[in-house]
């Protein structure tokens, strides 16, 4: 199986950009390939008939303008190679995110620095126009420190601002995070413009807790959010029909009994719904929890990320394996997954690569 790795890059990182692996499933040998040089282009997102892919370049400056950069690739049938297509601007400052709306025409991008959301058009050939439309969502900030995090925590990274971290489609809706205002913003895609939903937008379950990435159950009725100040998740009923998610817990993402500083990263649900998987940075672990049949989790365990600060995981599509991006020690760890307990194995696989943001596999 190809895998791609994103990384930082120049001032950022220590990172070559895109970085193409091959991962095989029966024998959990991870080995890189070749690369795609690029400003540090932190996230990649893929069309869904994965023929073009899209990469993030997390700069505040592109064209002589405070603006971040997106650029456009090709994906190569033999062999998985990534040829640029074209780059544009962003929308915003520092984007850390974007993702391809399901009907292929639009790439959505969160834009962290200044916290505004961007549309830009898809052409035919499968480049970048410029943006079409781009929300800075107003309101207040929230707490500078988590009102629920654990004790004696310092886990203080984005409320001098709005920061747009995620931004993803839910049926008709689209949500986006925003960590420096506390807040789930809810939209609906109309003619190329993001226009708010009825309520716009619902709040984090508790002050200062700085959203950051979400994840659904696979029966699309049970949205997962990681709060990376709070190290906790939330568990939201989701109606795709209203776009109404109703809390039904809130949680720590670190072991019972933990004390100090740590930052929730990323999630990651198992394709049959029973396991969710979360990164801790600082604390160095992935956490694993048991999905109940109501969607809401139990504390099952913590594996150690075999590295420092991992900033994305990810599960491979059979579910046998799961990567960890640890970007601080410069490297992706692999663990193979035990499908009946959820438990974690380290494999002893350790993928050099400077400064890793995020691993992700094709569609198909």
């Amino acid at each position: 199986m190809l895998v791609y790795i994103c990384s930082y890059t120049g001032a950022s990182g220590n990172g070559e950009g895109i970085t193409l692996a091959r991962l095989d499933p029966e024998t959990g040998r991870l080995e890189a390939l070749r690369s795609v040089a690029g400003p540090s282009p932190s996230w990649l997102a893929f069309a869904p008939d994965g023929a073009h892919a899209y990469a993030v370049n997390e700069i505040d400056e592109f064209e002589g303008a405070a603006q971040g950069a997106v650029t456009a690739y090709r994906v190569e049938r033999q062999g998985g190679d990534l040829v640029a297509l074209n780059t544009v601007g962003s929308g915003g400052t520092v984007p850390c995110h974007a993702s391809v709306h399901p009907g292929g025409q639009h790439l959505l991008v969160a834009n962290y620095g200044d916290g505004r959301l961007a549309v830009l058009p898809i052409a035919a050939d499968g480049s970048l126009g410029a943006a079409t439309d781009v929300q800075a969502p107003a309101g207040p900030v929230g707490a500078d420190r988590a009102q629920a995090g654990p004790p004696g925590s310092f886990a203080i990274s984005g409320h001098d601002g709005s920061h747009a971290h995620i931004i993803e489609t839910a049926g008709r809706f689209v949500l986006s995070t925003d960590l420096g205002q506390d807040r789930i913003h809810v939209w609906t895609l109309d003619e190329g413009a993001l226009r708010p939903a009825d309520p716009p937008f619902f709040p984090t379950a508790s002050a200062g807790a700085g959203p950051r990435h979400l994840a659904f159950h696979p029966n699309g009725r049970i949205l997962y959010i990681v709060y990376e100040e709070a190290s906790q998740l939330a568990v939201h009923g989701w109606d795709p029909t209203t776009g109404r998610a109703p809390l039904k817990q809130q949680l720590s993402s670190l072991p019972p009994g933990f004390g100090g500083s740590s930052f929730a990263s990323a999630l990651a649900v198992s394709r049959d719904g029973r396991f969710l998987y979360s990164g801790n940075r600082l604390h160095n672990s992935i956490a694993i929890f048991g999905i109940r049949p109501d969607g809401t989790l139990r504390w099952l365990d913590a594996e150690w990320a075999r590295g420092d600060y991992p900033n994305h995981v990810a599960l491979d599509p059979t579910g046998r394996f799961l990567l960890a991006c640890n970007r601080r020690s410069d490297n992706v760890t692999l663990f193979r997954v035990n499908p009946q307990s959820g438990a974690l194995a380290f494999t002893g696989r350790y993928l050099p690569i400077g400064s890793p943001n995020m691993v992700v596999f094709p569609p198909g």
